[in-house]
This record gives structure tokens, C-alpha cells and sequence, in this order.
């Protein structure tokens, strides 16, 4: 059976964190920025506040996004290929609230969508009975609109049958609550160092999320490296070398594929 799945970030980092302290080989640390890192010998080096901590590792697998920290070591290395490309449009999310009775305001069987030329605007339903509203435009669309005016002006122009829904007071308060945030692409190879680091997700591959698919490459990367570690258990580099088989084979195409027009 297929369905519309809608996860609020916030939420799945929370429920991710949560599964991995029930763990007790598995120790959380916050606050804890990485500054440098030896590829050869494993050795990492952390800043917490004013405290320069370091750590010695059989294996570093850099999940930190689309800005790795970690994929930063990576680029000293000869004949690493890297580039990024950021497309024209940003990004911002609005919340639809529940109706008076605790219901959805619209539909929540479906991917709401308006669509208007070189932006767009989408809602997606939430178990709470809201909608996550995110609005796709291009950057200087965004930077032109700076008071609450221009705001509700322009949803009354452009999204007339959303502004009774969204409700104007909500607008206001939630449009310039954060920034709008770039979309970028991604690609580099190879996504190792020998067999002491490791990069995936977003680390490796991010992408534009029109296809929906960049969480979904990370969390594969996840399942399928556990998968190939426990069958190459005796040869840690073997398994590193078959993961980063896989994700060259499988998410390239959903990367590129993800920006075509």
C-alpha cells in the first residue's frame, strides 16, 4: 500500500536520538565541534567551549550534512572530486493549525499543491491534524518582501485561497520567524579515507528535496552499511569499499534526476 508520510524534523531527530541511548554501547556528546582530524591515524580533535578534547577511532563515519565537518578532511586529499551547486530558490516553512474541532483544515489524504510558474507552494498533512506549509522560491523573491505588508499582499495576489486558511495573524508571526534557507546540490567521490573515515548522507550526497528522496538516501546509507558490516565483519575495508559502491550506483541518479526541469 503507498501513502503520503509526513515527519516533522525536529520530531525524528528527537525519536533517533531517544532509540540510540537505549543503546549501552552508545554515548551521546553535545556541544562538541569538530576542528581537526587525521585520516591516517584516526585521531580527532573536539572544541567544547573552551576545552580542546581529543579522541583516537578505529572508524569515523561523518553524518554531520550537507557542511561536514568531517568531508572538510577529505578535500586535503589528492584526487578527491568535489563540487556543490546551489539553485536560484530558497525555502520556508509555514504551519497550517488544526481546525476549531481538531480536524484538518483541508484534505488530509493529500499533497497539497500551488504551483504558480517559478515558485511554488506545498502542504503536507501531520498526525497532529496541521500541515508542515512549505513555500519554494527564488532567493530575491524572499529578500524582496521585508514588512508584514508585503507579506500578506503578496499571499492575497498570489495564494488568495490559502490566506483564510493560514490565517493572516499566523502569517505574520511565523513568515519572519527563521530565514529562508538555500537548497543545494552536492557530489563528491570517493566517500572514504582507507579504512578510518567514512562519509554519508547528506555528508556525501545532498540534494534538492523535490524528489523527496534525501532522507531516504541517508537512512538507506545507514541500513546498508549495517548490512555489510556485519557480513564483512573480519574486513572493515571491504565493507567500507561495497557501501560506497552502492551509493555511487544508487544515488547519483536520484541527485541528478532531483534538478532536471
Amino acid at each position: 500500500m503507498e501513502y503520503l508520510l509526513s515527519v516533522d524534523r525536529t520530531y525524528l531527530n528527537r525519536l533517533l536520538i531517544d532509540a540510540a541511548e537505549k543503546y549501552p554501547n552508545i554515548k551521546l556528546y553535545f556541544k562538541h565541534k569538530l576542528t581537526d582530524a587525521d585520516s591516517t591515524s584516526g585521531q580527532l580533535k573536539f572544541q567544547n567551549n573552551e576545552v580542546s578534547i581529543n579522541v583516537d577511532a578505529d572508524l569515523v563515519i561523518g553524518c554531520d550534512g550537507a557542511f561536514s565537518a568531517v568531508r572538510r578532511q577529505f578535500m586535503k586529499m589528492h584526487h578527491f572530486n568535489y563540487s556543490q551547486e546551489y539553485i536560484p530558490h530558497g525555502y520556508k516553512e509555514l504551519r497550517l493549525p488544526a481546525s476549531p474541532d481538531n480536524g484538518y483544515a483541508m484534505d488530509g489524504n493529500y499533497l497539497h499543491l500551488w504551483p504558480r510558474h517559478e515558485y511554488m507552494m506545498i502542504a503536507l498533512p501531520n498526525l497532529d491534524k496541521s500541515f508542515t506549509v512549505t513555500m519554494f522560491m527564488p532567493m530575491q523573491l524572499f529578500d524582496s518582501l521585508l514588512t508584514d505588508d508585503d507579506v500578506i499582499n503578496f499571499f492575497k495576489e498570489t495564494f488568495p485561497d490559502a490566506v483564510p486558511l493560514l490565517g493572516e495573524q499566523n502569517i505574520k508571526e511565523t513568515f519572519f520567524q527563521f530565514p529562508p534557507l538555500p537548497l543545494i546540490s552536492i557530489k563528491c567521490n570517493p566517500y572514504h579515507i582507507g579504512s578510518k573515515m567514512l562519509i554519508l548522507g547528506d555528508a556525501a550526497h545532498a540534494m534538492v528535496p523535490f524528489y523527496g528522496q534525501g532522507m531516504n538516501c541517508g537512512l538507506e546509507d545507514c541500513l546498508v552499511l549495517e548490512e555489510l558490516l556485519d557480513m564483512y565483519s573480519d574486513d572493515l575495508r571491504m565493507g567500507i569499499i561495497e557501501i560506497v559502491t552502492f551509493i555511487v550506483n544508487n544515488c547519483f541518479g536520484v541527485s541528478r534526476n532531483s534538478v532536471k526541469k
